[in-house]
């Protein structure tokens, strides 16, 4: 098992539990979940930590959404997405966890100015629905989405705000982004396995520790399942973002 202080156990205790949550009622509040790991875990190693824990939230979130999906745009999307992979892969590969570290809080900030940018254009968009036209979702469009959002899911598994600017871009509706979203990262996650083990980051410590922390995971799946309905979604998304700001800059102290 890997030594931590009880502070560090909370922390990761706490983000077990958001990663449920973000699955089955709150997308993007994983991101949060991202942050905690890398704060207390060496940056690579949280890399490979996280996506076991998301691997097991996928399948809950398979089971609420899996009737969903729209399967040509997980196909457009594709190409550029294991691009993408490849490029974070190799970044994995090369760099060392101080970079990899400062990476991941460069690109958690990244990722929260995209959903803030994102949410302002949307409220400003809903505002003149009257005169706004649909955006096209052609071959540029998702190239440049699923490259970028390859190389997050590789080097951060930070590729959800990307992916869902992605499909509100292309004003995906809504019960179709929960359906492909859930099975876009299902699919990638699995994908990234033979990467990461190949780098050799699935440390037996890593593998007990994630053993812990995954029925954590299900109790905040479950949890997120039954309070969705019911849950402020705007006071937790804002909870969460400042969350993450703070981690994203303790990463790049």
């Amino acid at each position: 098992m890997i030594a931590l202080d009880p502070w560090a156990w909370v922390a990761l205790a706490v983000a077990a539990v958001t990663i449920g949550i973000s699955k089955t009622a709150l997308p993007g509040g994983s991101i949060l979940a991202i942050a905690l790991f890398a704060a207390v875990l060496p940056a690579r190693t949280s890399t490979a930590a996280t996506l076991l824990l998301l691997m097991v939230g996928d399948l809950f979130a398979l089971f609420a959404y899996r009737r969903h999906a729209h399967w040509p745009t997980l196909l457009r999307l594709a190409p550029a997405v294991i691009a993408g992979l490849l490029v974070g892969f190799a970044f994995l590969a090369l760099a060392g966890d101080g970079v990899v570290r400062r990476a991941i809080g460069v690109i958690l900030l990244l990722m929260i100015a995209v959903t803030l940018w994102r949410r302002w254009r949307q409220s400003k968009a809903d505002a003149k629905a009257d005169t706004v036209a649909p955006p096209s979702g052609g071959i540029v469009l998702a190239g440049a989405y699923g490259t970028l959002g390859g190389f997050t899911t590789m080097v951060a598994n930070a590729g959800g705000p990307v992916m869902s600017m992605y499909f509100l871009a292309t004003r995906t509706p809504v019960q179709v982004f929960l359906g492909t979203s859930a099975w876009f990262f299902a699919i990638i996650n699995v994908i990234k396995v033979p990467f990461l083990a190949g780098l050799g980051l699935f440390h037996p410590p890593v593998l007990l520790m994630d053993a812990v922390l995954a029925p954590l995971v299900v109790i905040g799946a479950l949890l997120g399942l039954r309070v969705a309905p019911r849950m402020n979604q705007r006071v937790f998304d804002r909870i969460v973002i400042v969350l993450t700001i703070l981690g994203a800059v303790y990463l790049l102290i």
